[in-house]
C-alpha cells in the first residue's frame, strides 16, 4: 500500500492498487483515483529451476549499440525434442549461413557481465568494460593472446576509470584462471593500445585507501564505530609521507583499529580479506605506528589506549 492524495477525503490516504482492473482506490472512501493505470512491470516470473528452456518472455533485451546489429538478430533455436541432425535440417543451414558476425563479441560481453556479477560490480563498470573491449578488438591487434587475461584488465581498467577500483587479486579470482603477471601485462597492452588510438595519455583515476577500506572492513564483519574511525584514519593518513600502496596502508589501518577495539582480529585474517601479504601488512603497521596518535580519532581511543598498540 501507498500513500496518494484523495479529493473527496482532502487529504493524504493509503491507497490499494487493483492489479486486475488497473484502478487506484482510495482505501477510506472507496474513491477511484486513477483508472486503467499501466502496468509495467514483468509480464511473466520465471524461476531458473523451473522454466528450463522454455523462456515465456516475448522480448527479447535493450539494443547494444555496440554490435552491428544492435543485439537484435534473429537465431533459430533447436526445437523441442528433435534430433541431433538438426544442423543438417534447412533450418540449420539457414542459420549457419547467416552466422552472426559479433559472435566472439557477444561471448565476451557475457564473460564480463558473469565476472562483474561475481564482484557484485555496477551495470556502468560493466558497460565501461565492453566498450573498452570492443575498442581494442576493433584494432584486431589482441588475437593469439590470453583472452581471459585481456577481458579481466578491461574490468580492471572500468572500475579504475569509474572511481571503484578493485585490486588485482579481486580480479583474478573471477579471471577464470588468467595468472595476476597475465592479467598486469594485459592491462598495459590495453592501455597502449588506447593510447596510441587516441593519441594522447589514457586517465585511470587515483586509487587512494579509502576506496577499498569499507569493504575490507566488511570482509571482517567489523563493528561500525571500528569502521567509521578506520575511515578517518584513512583520510589523516593521505596528509602524511607515507611511500605505501594505498591497499597496504588500508589493510594497516584496519590492523591498528582491530587492536584497540573488543572485536580484535588476527594478523592471518586481516591478510585473508585484503589479499595483502601478513609481512608486507606489518611494515605498512610500522610505518604508520609513529603517527597512531593523529591516525587514530580521540572519540575512538585516548591518549593510554594506544599504548596497547603492538610495537613493530
Amino acid at each position: 500500500m501507498a500513500d496518494a492524495y484523495c479529493s473527496d477525503c482532502k487529504r493524504h490516504t493509503e491507497v490499494v492498487f487493483d492489479h486486475s482492473a488497473g484502478d487506484t482506490v482510495c482505501s477510506e472512501c472507496g474513491l477511484v483515483l486513477e483508472a486503467h493505470s499501466i502496468d509495467e512491470t514483468s509480464e511473466w516470473r520465471t524461476f531458473a529451476n523451473e522454466s528450463g528452456d522454455n523462456d515465456p518472455v516475448r522480448v527479447g533485451g535493450p539494443s547494444n549499440p555496440l554490435l552491428t546489429d544492435g543485439g537484435l538478430s534473429t537465431v533459430i533455436s533447436k526445437p523441442n525434442g528433435a534430433s541431433g541432425d538438426f544442423l543438417s535440417s534447412s533450418l540449420g543451414r539457414w542459420q549457419n549461413r547467416g552466422s552472426n558476425p559479433d559472435r566472439s563479441l557477444i561471448l565476451a560481453f557475457k564473460t564480463i557481465a558473469t565476472m562483474s556479477d561475481r564482484l557484485g560490480l555496477v551495470a556502468t563498470i560493466k558497460d565501461r568494460a565492453n566498450e573498452i573491449y570492443k575498442k581494442v578488438e576493433d584494432q584486431k591487434s589482441i588475437r593469439g593472446r590470453n583472452q581471459d587475461a585481456i577481458l579481466a584488465a578491461c574490468l580492471y581498467i572500468a572500475c579504475r576509470q569509474e572511481d571503484k577500483p578493485r585490486t588485482v587479486k579481486e580480479i583474478c579470482s573471477v579471471a577464470n584462471g588468467a595468472t595476476k603477471k597475465e592479467i598486469g601485462r594485459a592491462k598495459e597492452y590495453i592501455v597502449k593500445q588506447l593510447e596510441v588510438e587516441m593519441g594522447q595519455s589514457m586517465e585511470m583515476g587515483t586509487i587512494h585507501a579509502g576506496d577499498f577500506l569499507r569493504r575490507f572492513c566488511s570482509h571482517l564483519g567489523m563493528t561500525n564505530q571500528a569502521v567509521k574511525a578506520a575511515q578517518e584514519a584513512v583520510q589523516k593518513s593521505e596528509e602524511l609521507d607515507i611511500r605505501r600502496s594505498p591497499i597496504s596502508v588500508a589493510a594497516a589501518v584496519i590492523y591498528m583499529i582491530t587492536q584497540l577495539s573488543d572485536d580484535k582480529k588476527l594478523l592471518r585474517d586481516i591478510s585473508l580479506a585484503t589479499g595483502v601479504a601478513e609481512g608486507t601488512i606489518r611494515n605498512s603497521y610500522k610505518d604508520l605506528y609513529p603517527y597512531a596518535s593523529r591516525l587514530i580519532p580521540n572519540w575512538f581511543a585516548k591518549e593510554e589506549d594506544l599504548r596497547n598498540l603492538c610495537s613493530p
